[in-house]
């Protein structure tokens, strides 16, 4: 019999992606999915069925909880319905937690997932992807940390299109440069997208509406020295989806396409270590690892609370005239 129970809330495409984590593993079995949507619910059903022919079906997440029991709830609802999920799975007594960006839309949801987590021992990864990719992971470990770039100074950091705004793919962004910056985030400035020079407060819809939330140009300053600069271009704003530009003191790296070391005269395609499953299978399985062993998870739930920190910041430096913030934001 596995060993941990496994339940998804949030049933569409990246719960899917969820599930397939799951899959081939002798030490855990998905029981449940949990979805407002009965349609999706079944084409849930009848993609895992062959894999899970006792899979139990739910639209009450509490209802799941209280009858299934789950030992890892995994959350793939919008951004702005994480909260009450977490919390009430970290106190229904399970022991890990893997949960879709940005871990939640203002610091007092943070703040209070973190706690209920914290509190109840739960171990709480946060699906933003770079991290359980092996590009990503040579990058920080083998070629940045081991000094081929020499000392790591600035990094820059682009994000375009409609999902470029700051609670969608922005909060990939940021948790790319504190990532890589391996810092905690001192102060920032920034300034929103033309059009919401008022907004300083979360006012999306879960990421369904891409005109209620804006992209921002930004900076980050960490307390090691490095230097970030932070840019969700408009909605209309032309280039790649992504492009980053890792700068240190003997070389640097660029991130498009491909990711190229430059030193001196060289420039050589970064070649990763290729792994069985990597993006979010690899989260929910690394998180599943975790609880059978005590290891750690690259993706931390305090990590994701500090990308909330940033984001909430820029929006306060967006009130305060673009001023430059200190980060930790207080709180009332």
């Amino acid at each position: 019999m596995p060993k941990y129970k496994v339940a998804v809330v949030g049933c569409g495409g990246i719960g899917v992606q969820h599930a397939q984590g799951v899959v081939g593993l002798n030490n855990a079995e998905l029981v449940a999915g949990c979805d407002i949507s009965q349609d999706t619910l079944n084409a849930f059903k009848a993609k895992w069925e062959r894999h899970w022919p006792n899979l139990s079906l739910y639209t009450d997440y509490r209802a799941m909880l209280e009858k299934e029991r789950p030992d890892i709830v995994t959350v793939a609802t919008p951004d702005n319905r994480h909260t009450d999920l977490v919390v009430d799975a970290a106190s229904a007594g399970v022991k890990g937690i893997f949960c879709e960006k940005p871990l939640a839309t203002s610091l007092t949801d943070a703040d209070q997932m973190l706690a209920a987590c914290e509190s109840n021992d739960v171990i709480l990864s946060i699906d933003h992807t770079r991290r359980f990719t092996p590009l990503w992971r040579y990058m920080k470990h083998d070629v940045i940390a081991g000094g081929k770039i020499g000392e790591l100074q600035y990094i820059d950091g682009r994000s375009s299109g409609n999902r470029a705004s700051l609670f969608r793919n922005g909060t990939h962004l940021i948790d790319a440069l504190y990532y890589l910056a391996d810092a905690e985030p001192a102060w920032v400035f920034a300034a929103l997208e033309n059009g919401y020079e008022d907004y300083t407060e979360y006012r999306g819809d879960g990421g369904r509406t891409p005109e209620l939330e804006p992209s921002a140009t930004g900076y980050v300053h960490f307390k090691n020295g490095v230097r970030s600069l932070y840019t969700g271009t408009s909605k209309n704003t032309a280039g790649p989806k992504w492009r980053f530009e890792i700068i240190g003191s003997e070389g640097y790296i660029t991130v498009d396409k491909d990711a190229v070391l430059y030193v001196g005269k060289t420039a050589e395609v970064i070649a990763p270590p290729v792994w069985e499953i990597s993006g979010i299978p690899y989260g929910v399985r690394e998180l599943i690892e975790a609880v059978e062993t005590g290891s750690d998870v690259a993706s931390p739930g305090r990590a994701a609370h500090t990308v909330v920190e940033i984001i909430c910041g820029f929006l306060e430096s967006q009130r305060q005239g673009n001023a430059k913030v200190m980060l930790p934001l207080p709180r009332s």
